[in-house]
């Protein structure tokens, strides 16, 4: 298996089996992004040295206007996309296999964790995991702790409160919180300027 192969598995929704060809290949990869990772986190980088890492952690190149305050962790980093202006602050851990895709603008606060694969439901298939993709819209907020579960998608200029854990869909310009989170209000023209 390639990596492009992997990744066509994982983004058309595909069971990883448990033991099977395309867990067996995540976990090479899983080992790359571990190395990387520990470059990133091991000591200080200069902004553009810590670009460079990421966009070999993640396999493109990210703009220059991207930002990363370490630690970072995850396992895969081969599924991840990232816009322009985007800030990932420090203890973020992402599980990318499902594809994570951060629109522009875009701020992720401390601790924040994204995970885009489920186990199987049935004990006997448990070792299995089901891939399903984040999508964080434009000039979205993040707050610190936020959990982003699999399958999810926040609409453009939406805010996570810190600590919630996003179960569904966001709506544009919304404000969630809580466990699981829940719309509290609508984010007015006047509130954006």
């Amino acid at each position: 298996m390639e990596l492009t192969d992997f990744l066509d598995h994982l983004n058309q929704g595909k069971v990883v089996e448990g033991g099977g060809e395309a867990h067996q290949f995540m976990r090479g990869v899983s080992q790359e992004a571990l190395r990387i990772t520990a470059e990133i986190n091991g000591c200080y980088h200069e902004p553009a040295q810590l670009r460079a890492l990421f966009s070999q952690l993640i396999g493109k190149p990210v703009d220059e206007t991207f930002g990363l305050f370490p630690p970072f962790h995850t396992d895969c980093g081969k599924n991840i996309t990232v816009g322009k202006h985007v800030f990932i602050n420090m203890g973020c851990k992402f599980q990318d296999q499902g594809g994570i895709f951060i629109g522009d603008g875009t701020l992720i606060g401390h601790n924040v964790v994204l995970a885009t694969l489920n186990h199987a439901m049935d004990p006997r298939q448990r070792s299995s995991m089901i891939p399903a993709p984040i999508h964080i819209g434009k000039h979205v907020w993040i707050g610190s702790n936020a959990t982003i579960l699999p399958g999810v998608t926040i609409g453009d200029g939406a805010i996570v409160a810190a600590g919630a854990v996003v179960t569904q869909d966001v709506p544009d310009n919304t404000l969630v919180a809580g466990v699981p989170a829940k719309i509290k209000k609508t984010i007015s023209e006047e509130e954006t300027l």
